[in-house]
């Protein structure tokens, strides 16, 4: 590839925990952000859980010079979070909220109140068109009974997809963000196999940082050893994952996380542990490329399609289980508003026996009556939010479920189609940048 021209581009990704008045340091904490992200200079950066616009407007200012573009993404009731610096120019955006986000009467949790969304950015690097995506899912409070499981599922499906459907006409493709995931849960394994996406720290070829990528670990003062059981050390639930194109072979040469404590500072950045990506770009006329797609594709499509069936099976059967669950609980909601109204009528009845019969006094006090009507009144109310809510869960796990199955069936028609593998074919790994998606047109 004599004409292959290098550009190097560094990544950087951060979840800022960045609740006024709630998360510990908050102002100060932006504040050493602002001045690391100055000295540092990173061509892109990615955060999530800015939920305060003056804080992004805070670092839009401090960053001026150095990340003259940016974009905040609004969504939710407090927002999505998630804002995107660049040196390079931002042509278009775009904010996708995920149709499932928990529950609002988890209150506790806050997740339905954030919006978590995916946000996308189409940048200009040199004469490259790159998608940048920015996002954040549900988080996972409990390892062993995960109530929110078949909604970060959902997520992780309709982030693929919105991936997959928008990046088409892109050159590169870079996915940064607090995925809520190990790299081996069903959802990461459904993003990473469907879209053909990379983790930079598989495939980097230099690592600085905490042990085994993780991003959540024990020795973050900000990080209780509690909340990573049954995990001692920690968790690697952030991500920098990219893509690139037939135009495109992309690289990483070096990655490297925080790892709790900043230098000179008596606290570290925030509760997660900050990434950053130096990615090479390797560009080259599409005709190179294709001569070495053709070499790999057919040795390996038939076994990614084969096990994205699989993936997308599992993912199915834990929407199904989430489903069972919603019907369940919108039975309960439904059963409870008409023992309130039965209720409600009981105590209509009682308050018409002095009209009915004549002379005859009111055996309850009114106190007693107003008080049983409230009750009758917020029982209603509340099973008629609850009834309506899991109404919408429903429809929403309904759609996913059912486009699993179209596609599903679709991916088993193309694998009927594929010759049976020789067994003495050896399996070639595809160029850098170019790892196909099951989803990819038959040639």
């Amino acid at each position: 590839m004599a004409n292959a021209e290098s550009v190097r581009l560094q990544v950087f990704s951060l979840n800022c925990w960045g609740i006024r008045y709630l998360s510990k340091h908050c102002s100060q904490r932006y504040a050493m952000l602002g001045d690391m992200l100055y000295k540092k200079e990173h061509d892109i950066v990615l955060l999530q859980e800015v939920w305060s616009e003056k804080d992004y407007l805070s670092l839009k200012q401090k960053l001026a010079s150095c990340h003259p573009h940016s974009h905040y993404f609004k969504s939710g009731v407090i927002g999505s979070g998630l804002a995107v610096f660049s040196k390079h120019r931002i042509h278009d955006t775009f904010l996708y909220r995920y149709s499932l986000n928990g529950y609002p009467y988890m209150a506790h949790h806050g997740d339905w109140f954030g919006g978590k969304a995916v946000g996308m950015a189409v940048l200009s690097i040199g004469s490259l068109i790159a998608n940048i995506y920015v996002t954040h899912l549900h988080a996972e409070y409990c390892r062993d009974k995960d109530p929110y499981l078949p909604h970060r599922v959902v997520q992780a499906w309709e982030l693929q997809q919105f991936i997959r459907h928008t990046s088409a006409g892109a050159d590169l493709v870079i996915l940064g963000g607090d995925l809520n995931m190990h790299p081996q849960d069903l959802g990461n394994r459904l993003l990473r196999t469907s879209t053909g996406l990379r983790d930079s720290y598989l495939e980097t070829a230099k690592f600085d940082g905490c042990e085994d990528g993780m991003t959540l670990i024990a020795d973050n003062p900000f990080i209780s050893k509690n909340e990573i059981l049954p995990f001692e050390k920690g968790l690697r639930i952030d991500y920098i994952l990219y893509k690139g194109s037939p135009k495109v072979n992309i690289y990483c040469d070096y990655m490297c996380t925080t790892k709790g404590s900043v230098p000179d500072h008596p606290f570290p950045y925030s509760d997660h542990e900050a990434l950053t990506a130096e990615l090479r770009l390797e560009t080259h006329t599409p005709s190179e490329a294709q001569s070495d797609k053709k070499l790999w594709k057919h040795d390996s499509a038939a076994g990614k399609v084969a096990e994205l069936v699989d993936i997308m099976t599992e993912a199915r059967t834990e929407v199904k289980v989430g489903l069972h669950c919603a019907e369940r609980m919108r039975y309960t909601a439904t059963r409870t508003g008409v023992m309130g109204l039965a209720l409600l009528f009981l105590e209509l009845a009682i308050a018409a026996v002095p009209y009915l019969a004549l002379g005859a006094e009111q055996p309850f006090p009114l106190t007693s009556f107003y008080m049983l009507a409230g009750l009758c009144f917020a029982i209603l109310l509340t099973t008629f939010l609850l009834y309506i809510f899991k109404t919408m869960e429903l429809k929403s796990l309904q759609g996913a479920e059912d486009q699993m199955r179209l596609a599903i069936g679709s991916l088993q028609e193309k694998l009927r189609g594929f010759p049976l593998a020789q067994p003495h074919s050896t399996q070639r790994r595809p160029p850098e940048g170019l790892e196909p998606s099951a989803f990819d047109p038959e040639e």
